[in-house]
């Protein structure tokens, strides 16, 4: 293992992402799959789709067989320098930010400044019409 695997940047590689030129990483892996393109059960479109970004999640949700995996070995090229790629956010739903709370609770006041005089307005008609047929 003499050869030194090169070394690309994210950027580098986003800029292979024409259907003459597509390079795309997979597991840290570059790989230029350009002579592929077309050859791709797939279609090329979801190749060039996966560009400038790490396309590892959409070649495993995929599910490629053993043997689609050992043809990517002839389109390997290098490798991706990790630190260049954006980490992987996983999904947390935003915290409820405090100004929330307090809009809600601006509107249940409003609510209640709008329904308690009702209530009271109601509750005195009520009366009046209890109290006059009484």
């Amino acid at each position: 293992m003499g050869d030194e695997a090169k070394i690309f940047t994210l950027s580098e590689v986003s800029e292979h992402n024409q259907p003459h030129d597509c390079w795309i990483i997979i597991n840290g892996k570059v790989y230029n799959v350009t002579k592929f393109l077309e050859d791709h059960p797939g279609g090329d479109d979801v190749l060039l789709s996966s560009t400038g970004k790490d396309a590892t999640d959409d070649f495993e949700d995929v599910g490629h067989s053993e043997s689609a995996r050992e043809m990517m070995e002839q389109y390997y090229v290098g490798e991706i320098d990790t630190t260049t790629i954006p980490k992987k956010v996983k999904y947390t739903p935003p915290k409820q930010p405090h100004y929330n709370q307090d809009k809600t609770s601006e509107f249940i006041i409003k609510i209640l400044q709008f329904l308690v005089p009702l209530a009271i307005l109601g509750l005195a008609v009520g009366l009046r019409i209890y109290t006059k047929s009484g």
